[in-house]
């Protein structure tokens, strides 16, 4: 695809210096990445970084990159998760094109490669329990201890892994294990399972497996077995490098990958684990993986993020081995930034209050000309419908208005957009004494908005007419009231009760309606919107995706 979405282009990106120092001194001869997802989730931003960065880097240098589903759980795994990662992949604008690769593929390989540690002392079966392997684990400050079936020989090891793979035993009596060291300092290192007992059908390999294989064991032979030159990973997995590179040390690969890890991606107001998103899905917090204030990569798309964007945003943080936090008016820029340039220009009013033009003819209507974007003139005019009962926000009008403030107000003249200027002459108020409706004049010399007289008029306040269409505007804040979610507790205590606002009964242009689910659009002077997928027609429903300006400048500053 074109080279803006390569995250290569970014100065901090220390994984592209590396690719190219490889590549320079010969160590290799073309790249080879992997994105190797775990289908148990939907795919969030901090997966959104290393797709970019993986087909970014591979792009950049002529090489490619595989997409390879991790799917050794499948008591976690389902074929919705495989259908929205590819869709998600492939959304932000990358093709692995023949290049689809699974762990399960290989079963038969690391099957026997588990067979090859056996018979050279690499690997042993082990019946303690889980608990009782955790407590001769030791930790930190204490060396672990061997367990008393260590020391079993190849041909005992051998006899039991079969009648493991051979479905003998419940779930939980045996594991096998590396032979490396349990008083190592890397914990990793201390005799790590390589394969547990499932009795779980997988999704693609049915009921062919019962024994499965541990991520550690998988993944790095997964890449050697794919000629992977760059294994690209986040900082998590550092101190998994050893056990990595001891696997290829240990078994007959055909090739010799290298691990790097860079930082992961860390949002203000914002949690990127899947176990707690699960946890959100599966407690109701949010209405699906898909939710707009999930930070998933479908709820993103559903919010209506431009994929554009979203590989922008990626562009702008880079890639380093230091963990930092990104703001969210960071995450915003990029997105404001390519809306502002492809969205087009309409009229809503989200909280609507009538204005009535007393001197404008009874049952008289025109048509007036709009502009669909002030920056474009390629995207054209559209024609909008003006009458003498119109409805403005109810934040434009302040009965007793506050400094400063330059919209409609008792004896003020404010400027309609596209239309008329117009002076407030009263209002009529419900028995609470709330204004609902207002009333004014307008100056019929000043149709499309300018004076002949050369009067200056601060307010432009935008409207709709009769003719407008109803609609639900939904607007979301972050999903977390802290920027630094669960720092003091629980994560889930640190919900946003206010992360949803529905405003029901906003009123939309009437050619708002035709617009295609997810389609961007600026309301004016309100914020960019699309259409939600539950949108249609009679039952029309917006999603604010950001605001005009930035909101989190001032929240930063400690404004609130």
């Amino acid at each position: 695809m074109a080279s803006e979405t390569s995250t290569a282009d970014t100065v901090n990106n220390f994984v592209r210096d590396i690719i190219k120092d490889d590549l320079g001194a010969g160590r290799v001869t073309g790249v080879v990445t992997r994105f190797p997802p775990e289908p148990n989730g939907y795919l969030h931003l901090g997966h959104a970084k290393s797709i970019c960065l993986n087909f970014g880097v591979a792009e950049e240098f002529g090489g490619r990159c595989h997409l390879r589903f991790d799917d050794t759980n499948p008591a976690k795994e389902e074929q919705e998760y495989i259908d929205a990662i590819m869709r998600d992949v492939r959304w932000l604008g990358f093709d692995w094109g023949e290049h689809l690769y699974h762990a399960s593929d290989y079963f038969e390989q690391l099957y026997d490669w588990a067979v090859h540690l056996i018979k050279t002392g690499h690997a042993y079966v082990d019946d303690l329990s889980k608990d009782e392997m955790s407590a001769l684990k030791g930790d930190w400050n204490k060396p672990g201890q061997n367990s008393p079936f260590r020391e079993r020989s190849a041909e005992e090891n051998l006899d039991l892994f079969a009648r493991m793979r051979a479905g003998e035993f419940p779930e939980g009596a045996r594991v096998l294990r590396a032979k490396i060291d349990m008083t190592s300092g890397n914990m990793n290192l201390r005799d790590p399972v390589l394969y547990r007992i499932l009795h779980t059908a997988h999704p693609r390999t049915g009921n062919a497996w019962c024994i499965y294989p541990n991520y550690d064991f998988a993944h790095g032979q997964s890449d050697a077995i794919e000629h992977v030159t760059h294994s690209l990973c986040t900082l998590e997995f550092e101190d998994h490098r050893p056990l990595y590179d001891w696997f290829l040390d240990n078994l007959p690969v055909p090739a010799r990958p290298r691990q790097y890890e860079f930082a992961r991606l860390n949002l203000a107001y914002t949690v990127l684990s899947k176990r707690i998103l699960t946890k959100l899905v599966e407690d109701g917090h949010v209405t699906g993986w898909d939710d707009p204030r999930m930070p998933t990569i479908a709820g993103m798309r559903r919010r209506g993020v431009p994929a554009a964007a979203l590989r922008a945003f990626v562009r702008s943080i880079g890639v380093a081995r230091a963990y930092s936090t990104v703001g969210l008016d960071q995450f915003e820029a990029p997105i404001r930034e390519h809306l502002n340039t492809a969205a087009e220009r309409r009229m809503a009013v989200l909280r609507p209050l009538k204005l009535v033009i007393e001197n404008y003819p009874q049952g008289q209507t025109e048509t007036l000309t709009a502009i669909n974007h002030p920056n474009d003139p390629g995207a054209g005019t559209r024609e909008v419908t003006f009458g003498r009962e119109i409805y403005i926000e109810r934040d434009d009008f302040m009965e007793v208005p506050v400094k400063k403030f330059h919209r409609l107000a008792p004896g003020a003249e404010v400027r309609l957009r596209y239309a008329y200027l117009v002076t407030c002459t009263g209002v009529v108020k419900d028995e609470s004494g709330v204004v609902v409706e207002v009333h004014c004049t307008y100056d019929p010399a000043t149709r499309g908005g300018n004076a002949p007289d050369g009067r200056k008029v601060k307010g432009t306040i935008h409207w709709v007419a009769a003719d407008a269409v109803p609609a639900d505007i939904r607007l979301f804040n972050p999903l977390f009231t802290r920027p630094d979610p669960g720092a003091n507790g629980h994560v889930l205590d640190d919900i946003n009760p206010q992360s949803l606002e529905v405003l029901h009964g906003a009123l939309v242009e009437p050619s708002v309606a035709a617009l295609p689910v997810g389609e961007a659009v600026q309301f004016e002077r309100t914020g960019y919107f699309c259409a939600d997928l539950n949108s249609r027609p009679g039952a029309l429903i917006f999603n604010r995706t950001v605001g005009l300006n930035d909101t989190w400048a001032k929240v930063q500053a400690g404004g609130g």
